[in-house]
C-alpha cells in the first residue's frame, strides 16, 4: 500500500542579518528577519510511477495499436480502484482525478492524455461527468 507524508508546504527561518552590513543603522542591528522558503514536494506521478503523456498524437495512436484496445465508459461516480497489472489508457473523452490511497493530493488526466498506471497502485477514481477511455494491460517490460 502506497502512501505519502504529507508535510507543511511553506516553513519560516529566521535569519540574523550580519552587523558589518548595516554598520551605520543601529535599528537593525541584531534584529532578525523572516525569510520564506518554499519546500517543494515531488509531483504525485512521480511519487507513485504514473506516467502521462499529454496531448498524444495520431500517430503515436496508431504506433500503440488502440483502435484495437478494449473501451471502457462510466457516468459520475467515485470508484476505488487497484492495479493488478500495470494498464495503459488513453482518455477519449472526459476527466479524472486520480486520488492514490493515503494522500490528500490528486492528478487530474484528461481528454488526449495517455496514462501509464503501474502494478499494485490504488487510488479512488473521481468522474465528474461522462467518460470514456480505451485501455490496454501491459506485461513486464512493455513500452
Amino acid at each position: 500500500m502506497a502512501s505519502i507524508v504529507s508535510i507543511p508546504a511553506f516553513k519560516v527561518f529566521s535569519i540574523n542579518k550580519g552587523s558589518r552590513e548595516h554598520r551605520g543603522s543601529s535599528a537593525t542591528r541584531g534584529q532578525c528577519q523572516d525569510i520564506r522558503a518554499m519546500r517543494m514536494e515531488k509531483p504525485l506521478e512521480e511519487l507513485y510511477n504514473v506516467r502521462v503523456e499529454r496531448n498524444v498524437t495520431k500517430e503515436r495512436l496508431t504506433e500503440l495499436g488502440i483502435l484495437k484496445w478494449s473501451i471502457w465508459k462510466t457516468g459520475k461516480c467515485k470508484l476505488p480502484w487497484d492495479w493488478h497489472v500495470d494498464q495503459l489508457v488513453y482518455i477519449e473523452e472526459g476527466e479524472v482525478r486520480v486520488v492514490p490511497e493515503g494522500s490528500r493530493r490528486y492528478m487530474q488526466f484528461v481528454t488526449g492524455d495517455l496514462v501509464r498506471y503501474p502494478k499494485w497502485f490504488e487510488a479512488d477514481l473521481w468522474f465528474n461527468g461522462f467518460y470514456q477511455e480505451r485501455y490496454s494491460f501491459r506485461a513486464y517490460g512493455d513500452d
